[in-house]
């Protein structure tokens, strides 16, 4: 995702001072089962252009004075005279999810199309016509903005083990993540009115290693919910090494597979110079010649991170994945949908095709690389005895 950043410095610095290199900027990326790429706190990398956010980000607003903590020693005071929880347990990795990040991003989904009244339709012809197959279904490519906000962490979160299994104690962030889609398919750029699809309050969490039940290394979790009537709890272990320098990120491949498995199936909107397709935006040639939407993202997404690192002196890098179906020795997660998207697999309507699921959310796989990048900053001239300076600074990544 290619993204923009702003930060301000209040200077004190010693005379004649201009040039100073840092490296505490944080960029997030964020892969989601191959169908929305983000970096967070990045920049164009297509032109190299930088745009500052106007829009004040969403965000979940705790109390000052809030913080969880177990209640024990406050109830009995002579319960447990031995153990006492004196701070917030720590946040691990998680410690890189503070304050508010805005960017742009490439976001691609197959979904499905209905019939009358609420078909989706093509400026150009399709053959067959939808809803009949393999025109059931609408490729749908989003050029986005995006802001996520962090809340200040929760505190301590007592865990209950049962029996020889103790207690242990959680602490996170919530989050909020809100994106607009800004096609224009005019100009073939991300120019557009924004129009939000997508919104999600969630939690990530830290949960410390434990030895008895279960016995398994310190964790991450992420809990979220949608709109559409989709939650997620998914998980992995938090990450043991640090990469000195930039990552390594893998290609994925947006070709759908049947429902339980099997070979996939390709379809004619992966190609990018078809015109007559069921997909939206159906004809890319602006976006083609614009360089915002290429055959590159549609064969492979992670181009579009690839791309925007291009340039970067990036130091270092966490990298971290968690699952709703996530894998051994991990355990635990899962997701829910609201009726509307399970539907009533396994049943026929009369006369009719097989009814399923219409948009089922089974698994959410998302992989983060948070990398530390090394920016040069250049400071004014600064003599002894002068006013602080307030120094805003747009840095291109």
């Amino acid at each position: 995702m290619d993204t923009t950043s702003t930060s301000s410095t209040i200077a004190s610095l010693p005379a004649d001072l201009k040039n100073h290199n840092v490296n505490v900027h944080i960029h997030i990326h964020e892969m989601s089962n191959g169908v929305e790429q983000k970096t967070l706190n990045g920049a164009d990398a297509t032109t190299g252009a930088t745009t500052p956010s106007t829009t004040f980000p969403a965000a979940i607003t705790i109390p000052s004075d809030f913080n969880i903590n177990e209640i024990d020693d406050k109830l009995d005071p002579k319960s447990r005279p031995d153990f006492a929880v004196t701070s917030s347990p720590p946040l691990g990795v998680l410690a890189n999810f503070t304050g508010e990040f805005a960017g742009t991003g490439f976001n691609l989904i197959f979904r499905p199309n209905s019939g009358p009244p609420t078909t989706t339709t093509f400026p150009n012809p399709v053959t067959p016509a939808p809803p009949a197959v393999p025109s059931e279904n609408v490729l749908e490519l989003n050029l986005t903005t995006e802001t996520l906000t962090f809340s200040k962490p929760l505190g301590s979160v007592p865990n209950r083990g049962l029996q020889q299994q103790n207690d242990i104690f959680l602490n996170g962030v919530p989050y909020v993540q809100a994106i607009n889609d800004v096609t224009n398919i005019n100009t073939g750029k991300a120019d557009g009115a924004p129009v939000g699809i997508h919104f999600e309050p969630g939690l990530w969490m830290h949960i410390p290693s434990t030895t008895n039940d279960p016995s398994l290394g310190e964790s991450l979790v992420r809990m979220a919910s949608i709109p559409h009537g989709t939650t997620i709890n998914a998980e992995g272990l938090a990450p043991t090494t640090t990469i000195a320098g930039p990552p390594t990120i893998p290609a994925v491949n947006i070709t759908p597979f049947p429902i339980g498995g099997g070979k996939p199936i390709t379809f004619i909107s992966q190609t990018a110079s078809n015109t007559d397709t069921p997909r939206l935006p159906q004809d890319l040639t602006k976006f083609i010649a614009e360089g915002t939407i290429t055959q590159d993202m549609l064969t492979d997404p992670n181009t579009v991170l690839r791309n925007a690192i291009v340039g970067q002196t990036i130091t270092k890098t966490v990298v971290f994945t968690v699952s709703t179906a996530p894998a051994s020795p991990e355990l635990g997660g899962g997701t829910a949908n609201i009726a509307f998207l399970q539907g009533t697999p396994g049943t026929q309507r009369a006369g009719g095709p097989q009814v399923g699921p219409n948009a089922n959310a089974v698994q959410m796989t998302a992989t983060f690389w948070i990398e530390t990048v090394q920016h040069q900053i250049v400071i004014p001239p600064f003599k002894p005895g002068q006013v602080g300076q307030l120094l805003s600074s747009w840095i291109r990544s």
